[in-house]
């Protein structure tokens, strides 16, 4: 038997390891219960090829060189795709995995400006992104397109470059505070001697290139290489802390973690440490532990996120059955991006190297028409046959669970009952309200 508190509570989970979740969606989970429905996440992605919506969007062919003819132009195609992707999957965890990671480890193609790197990476992110962060890690160091945005390629013994080694600690493993410049120095010596072959895009280590050492990083001397300083940076205990908290702030809610929440997520990702397989940076075991979570089931983290762009655009595709082409210079694939670069998120462009914002800053007045126009857009193409055939009375009511919401407020409800009798109108103003623009 279930409740309306069950109900809500799975749509919470969707939501949030999704990209919205339509009321259909919620349904269909119901019946298995919570944890079934946690669990669900992870067998799915241990096996991504059966969802028939990877099958349906394949990658675009882009060369994996760079050597020839540097361009930012296949983006468009390579933005479609994703967007066709995340759209098309029937079981979006790994597809949202992929988009936090894209966060985390912000690369731009605007610098990269070779789009076949970019792809590169990001089929790196979805294949390593829920097993150990240490093979995670470990794949980013040689990612030829996070080598060209940070400058690791060409990086010497004679002339170390510092921009990978400090963003390493910085933004990927330890965050602000637990380093010094010093070991951003040393740090910079250990990662020399790597290049990017042209003619297919690989990294390759010359080993004359790279400084011999000893270096002393965080405390501990020794001649580091790439995968030392990697099992350094692993083993520090600050590492599970910040991907706790990292995974709280995209998945959680904008507040600090709560303290037992925290070491709820540290024990889950260390629990394998010692195993033969793992070494004790388990990411699928700290994400289970995330959404089974006390504070992540409790009610104060419902409704608590401000949805990001890609997160709001890919939720109306879903919800209204639209299918976005993946070709980059069809009319609609055109809209899609004008949309995003006007609500300030275009996948593969990141402004910084520490990602994208989260929060209130994505509710702004200068986004606000780009909303307008996609979701006007998206009411007039797409399916909204459960509104426009329910009774008028009960069209609000099928809005909400056409957008998987629990209900809208009474300030909105009575917005939107101006416009029952205009069933398109009606979804407008729903995809536009307060309740549909936050997780």
């Amino acid at each position: 038997m279930t409740s309306d508190a069950d109900r809500a509570l799975i749509g919470h989970l969707l939501r949030r390891t999704g990209f919205g979740a339509s009321g259909a969606e919620i349904d269909a989970a119901l019946p298995a219960g919570y944890q079934a429905t946690v669990e669900a996440l992870f067998a799915d992605a241990a096996d991504p090829t059966a969802d028939p919506g990877v099958a349906a969007t394949a990658p675009p062919q882009l060369p994996g060189t760079y050597s020839g003819k540097p361009t930012t132009e296949p983006a468009y195609d390579l933005i479609a795709w994703w967007l066709a992707r995340m759209t098309a999957v029937r079981r979006p965890w790994i597809e949202k995995r992929t988009y936090f990671w894209h966060g985390h480890f912000a690369t731009s193609i605007q610098k990269v400006r070779y789009a076949g790197l970019m792809l590169r990476q990001n089929q790196t992110l979805r294949t390593l992104g829920g097993g150990p962060f240490h093979t995670l890690m470990r794949a980013v160091f040689t990612d030829p397109a996070m080598m060209l945005w940070l400058d690791a390629e060409g990086s010497t013994a004679n002339a170390p470059n510092e921009n990978l080694a400090r963003e390493s600690m910085e933004l990927f493993s330890l965050g602000v505070g637990d380093y010094t410049e010093t070991d951003v120095r040393q740090a910079a010596l250990a990662l020399t001697g790597w290049r990017l072959a042209r003619a297919d895009g690989t990294a390759l280590f010359a080993p004359g290139a790279h400084a011999q050492g000893p270096e002393t990083i965080l405390g501990r001397t020794a001649s580091y290489d790439l995968d030392s300083f990697t099992d350094l940076l692993l083993a520090q205990p600050a590492n599970a802390a910040f991907l706790a908290a990292r995974h709280w702030l995209r998945f959680g809610s904008d507040a600090a973690i709560p303290a037992s929440t925290r070491q709820n997520l540290i024990a889950a990702y260390r629990s394998s440490a010692g195993a033969a397989s793992n070494d004790g940076s388990d990411l699928t075991a700290l994400a289970r532990a995330l959404f089974t979570d006390p504070a992540f089931t409790g009610p104060a983290t419902r409704y608590a996120l401000v949805k990001q762009p890609v997160e709001y655009v890919v939720g109306v595709l879903r919800a209204l059955r639209v299918s976005p082409p993946s070709d980059g210079t069809a009319a609609d694939s055109r809209l899609l991006r004008q949309v995003l670069n006007g609500l300030g998120q275009v996948p593969f462009s990141p402004p910084n190297v520490g990602g994208w914002p989260s929060g209130q800053l994505w509710l702004t007045t200068a986004a606000a028409q780009a909303r307008i126009d996609l979701a006007h857009w998206a009411a007039t193409t797409g399916d909204i046959s459960a509104v426009a055939d329910a009774a008028p009375s009960a069209r609000i009511e099928a809005a909400a669970h056409l957008l998987g919401l629990d209900a809208f407020s009474a300030r909105t409800t009575a917005a939107l009952s101006d416009v029952v009798g205009a069933p398109p109108d009606l979804v407008e103003l729903a995809l536009l309200s307060p309740e549909y623009l936050v997780n």
